[in-house]
């Protein structure tokens, strides 16, 4: 169990840089390693996904929290667009959580791949929307919510990859597009737990210490860790060219979905 733990205690130190420097709650790097990890466990293959999503999202909240109160210590963290969010994203990752329940995991790991693949390919291009508009009003921002929510819990992560875009789009700066996706990856990953665990709690063939699809020796390390490296991403996101981290980050996610796509397309086959 020590060996498994320290497995995830380094997925935990790299998911919370991330969430600090380019204001994601580190799940697209949580899911893949929750994956392997899984899997190196001998975890039946047909919950492994639902698994490393529940868990991933249980993970960011410790991670989030960590990295929105950084972001909000230099002033970047919007709450009134917070505020403005929260209803549409507690609905929309509940309810995303609660399809993703109902998925098989091959179909799960598809859409996943999918997405590494669409966030990769913006990183790359690094078309930044242009700021066009302002933040909607309640009702804007309610639908607009439940769009990041589900998709947040469909691939198990704290929305930045969404949320960061639509902000710079609606005029607010990158630094604080980033802060105010930092603190609005909270009540994605409350929602997206809930509703993993409710989903989960009467699925038969659950691992021992997990609660539905949260696995907590999972959370317990990765948590650990990116409570602690969530401040330093931030440090650095505030000194370091973001846009090179981002081509090194979306190669990474390529090969990542690469990968997962030939296993997946290998299983298929077989």
């Amino acid at each position: 169990m020590l060996s498994v733990i320290a497995i995830y205690f380094c997925v935990g130190s790299v998911a919370g840089v991330l969430a600090g420097l380019l204001g994601i709650g580190g799940g697209l790097v949580i899911v893949p390693m929750m994956i392997l990890t899984l899997s190196w466990q001998n975890m039946p293959n047909d919950i492994v996904m639902h698994l490393a999503l529940g868990t991933s999202m249980a993970s960011i909240m410790f991670t989030s929290v960590s990295s929105f109160w950084a972001h909000h210590k230099r002033g970047v963290v919007h709450w009134d667009v917070v505020q403005r969010i929260v209803l549409g994203i507690f609905t929309g990752t509940f309810l995303g959580a609660t399809i993703a329940s109902r998925m098989g995991t091959e179909l799960l790991k598809g859409f996943f791949i999918i997405f590494l693949y669409y966030v990769a390919i913006q990183m790359l291009i690094n078309r930044k929307p242009k700021p066009s508009r302002q933040i909607p009003g309640h009702a804007g921002m309610f639908g607009v919510g439940n769009i990041i929510g589900v998709v947040s819990a469909l691939v198990g992560i704290g929305g930045g990859t969404l949320s960061v875009p639509f902000m710079i789009w609606c005029n607010l700066p990158a630094h604080h597009a980033i802060g105010t996706s930092a603190a609005i990856g909270f009540p994605i990953a409350i929602a997206g737990t809930i509703g993993y665990i409710f989903n989960g709690w009467s699925v038969a063939n659950l691992p021992a210490l997990s609660l539905g699809y949260v696995y907590l020796p999972g959370v317990f390390g990765i948590a650990c860790a990116s409570v602690l490296t969530a401040p330093l991403g931030v440090r650095l996101a505030h000194r370091l060219p973001i846009s090179r981290l981002q081509k090194v980050f979306a190669f990474l996610l390529l090969a990542v979905g690469t990968r997962m796509l030939i296993n997946v397309t290998g299983i298929l086959a077989g």
